[in-house]
């Protein structure tokens, strides 16, 4: 077998471990819900994380390419979710930090994004 079938073997089997856990903590966190009876955001939030690494996954699978636009929106919930979960009696220095890195990762999804734009492409025939 040649090492990138190998290499390409031992990617599907990760990606399907990695579906696997997050239908997992999907499920279980929509039991807990349904225990609790309550739904707060941060339990919407997490929900939106394991949904954003499902599609992640499909999009892997389909395409053979992870988006780096994904990972960054996964780390925008998840440190939103941070903010969420933490007390009031936090330093504000902290939530500061916090939303410093959530501004961070939307610039760098807005300069990813541009990339695309036309205006932004080297002129082929300069002279």
């Amino acid at each position: 077998m040649p090492l990138h079938q190998l290499i390409r073997y031992i990617q599907y089997c990760a990606m399907t471990i990695i579906f696997i856990g997050s239908l997992i903590g999907f499920s279980l966190e929509i039991y807990q819900m349904m225990n609790k009876m309550k739904v707060s955001l941060a339990d919407l939030l997490l929900l939106f994380i394991y949904v954003e690494v499902m599609g992640m996954i499909r999009i892997y699978l389909l395409e053979d390419e992870i988006r780096i636009t994904y990972p960054i929106i996964i780390a925008i919930t998840a440190i939103s979710r941070l903010i969420i979960l933490q007390k009031k009696d936090i330093e504000p220095s902290t939530l500061i930090y916090e939303s410093l890195a959530i501004l961070i990762l939307g610039i760098a999804i807005i300069i990813l994004r541009l990339r695309y734009l036309k205006i932004l492409e080297p002129k082929k025939h300069q002279k």
